[in-house]
């Protein structure tokens, strides 16, 4: 029987960047991960890397060039006619960023000295050290990481084929362009690729069951995104509708639903996406062989730490309490690998950033106005838009805002909301100002180069202060 001092069940960002860790520590580790291509070709990357937020930032890019020619760039003095895309050219470039990425793992393990254990890993039994079946094979380990990841989550009634109805794994391959889409679920991975498809040419209507719109995010980010998807993109997205039927021809697909204001309505389409969330990937565990607890969602509970009840053994990522983001998991992962080498590794998790990927993108980190608001933690606001920031206005992207909450007393920064062109790049500097607990006064001390949209962080800053110097 192989011995290892770390097996990680899971090779996505959680679980790859674990073993990686551990690997440098000096502990002898095995990741067990049983992903296939298409192909049938042994992966790893686990969802985020094969079917997720590398693939769909890749059609996301592609999509904004082809509206970026043929609508934006004669702002810029740039026309160009015939202009036409090729799905399948998209395709095979997203799919080879893919091959690229999770090759790179493969190398990255190899370089580590990591052994990658290829097929389904469940764990069969405890004692002095763990016992984890694979396939045909039983490894043992000292310390057992789990990463498991998550799956989305289907409506029943609903059957998920991914080829006319999807969840995000088919929706990041359709063959053809629906000139209907309908996407069930206005959140992060429902925007993003409901965006996809109508920049390329579909109708889209999305129908979310909240009353709220991006509920997460701060009400001030949402009513903007909202303004900007609807009226300016054409997005048609109904909130509190209620889904009844959906029927499956050979022609398209029948979504009934109910409206808010109670009514009957139906959209036909010739393709539906469904994302209503994700769900822990627990099943096959074999959590009931070694007495793991999991909740009653089938998360694996851990404290602080993520550490499980059981001795020697951690869970990390999708799989456990918090937000369902790649970079929280890589940072438990990194934690938990330390913890196990002996060291004192550790997540604040009140600095995780938040992104969504549409066009204008959507970043935040730490805490809402209405949260505030809700635990009554005196504040100020500073708010500044991009459309007075000259290098936003280069580039034809003036939308949005940024935003940033301090504590009233302290001024110690609380959150930094965004929306805007390269949100995803500028919340990097507000979670730096936060781990390192800084002020507002201390972003707004700070020289930023000019014209940068990073200026604009610095003019929300000096606005808590009622100071800013170019609006």
């Amino acid at each position: 029987m192989k011995s290892f001092d770390v097996v990680v069940i899971g090779a996505g960002p959680a679980g790859y960047i674990a073993a990686i860790r551990a690997a440098q520590l000096g502990l002898s580790v095995a990741c067990v991960e049983q992903w296939k291509t298409p192909k049938g070709d042994p992966a790893l990357g686990g969802t985020c890397l094969n079917v997720g937020c590398i693939p769909s930032k890749a059609l996301l890019e592609s999509s904004e060039n082809y509206e970026r020619v043929t609508h934006q760039f004669k702002a810029h003095g740039i026309t160009a006619s015939g202009v036409r895309f090729d799905l399948k050219t998209m395709l095979a470039r997203k799919d080879a960023i893919v091959g690229k990425m999770t090759g790179g793992i493969a190398g990255l393990f190899k370089k580590n000295k990591v052994s990658w254990l290829q097929g389904h890993g469940k764990l069969a039994a405890g004692g002095t050290t763990w016992k984890i079946e694979v396939e045909k094979e039983t490894v043992e380990a000292k310390s057992v990481i789990i990463a498991t990841g998550s799956k989305a989550r289907h409506l029943p009634g609903i059957p998920v084929d991914n080829k006319v109805i999807c969840d995000n794994e088919g929706a990041l391959a359709f063959d053809t362009v629906p000139e209907r889409l309908g996407v069930i679920g206005a959140g992060v991975i429902g925007l993003e690729l409901g965006s996809v498809w109508r920049r390329l040419g579909s109708k889209v209507k999305v129908l979310e069951a909240l009353p709220a719109f991006l509920g997460a995010a701060d009400d001030t980010v949402a009513q903007e995104a909202w303004k900007i998807f609807t009226k300016n993109q054409g997005l048609d997205i109904e909130l509190s509708v209620k889904i009844g039927e959906v029927r499956q021809s050979k022609k398209d697909v029948s979504i009934q639903y109910t409206a808010m204001d109670g009514s009957s309505k139906t959209f036909d389409c010739e393709r539906l996406i469904v994302s209503v969330g994700r769900v822990p990937n627990t099943e096959g565990l074999g959590a009931e062989n070694v007495g793991l607890k999991l909740d009653a969602k089938g998360f694996v509970e851990v404290d602080k730490n993520c550490r499980t009840a059981l001795p020697r053994m951690y869970a990390i990522g999708d799989v456990v309490r918090g937000p369902m983001l790649a970079h929280k998991g890589e940072d438990e992962g990194v934690m938990v690998a330390e913890i196990i080498a002996g060291q004192h590794g550790h997540v604040n998790y009140d600095a995780i950033p938040w992104v969504i990927y549409t066009a204008p993108e959507i970043a935040w980190v730490g805490k809402t106005e209405q949260q505030l608001k809700a635990e009554g933690v005196q504040y100020k606001a500073g708010r500044f838009p991009f459309a007075y920031n000259g290098r936003a206005l280069g580039r034809e992207e003036p939308e949005g805002f940024v935003k940033i909450l301090a504590d009233a007393r302290t001024d110690r920064i609380l959150g930094v909301h965004s929306i805007g062109s390269l949100a995803s790049e500028l919340i990097a500097e507000a979670v730096v100002a936060m781990e390192f607990g800084a002020s507002s006064e201390d972003i707004a001390r700070i020289c930023h180069a000019h014209p940068s949209m990073s200026e604009v962080m610095r003019e929300a800053a000096l606005a808590v202060d009622k100071r800013s110097l170019n609006g």
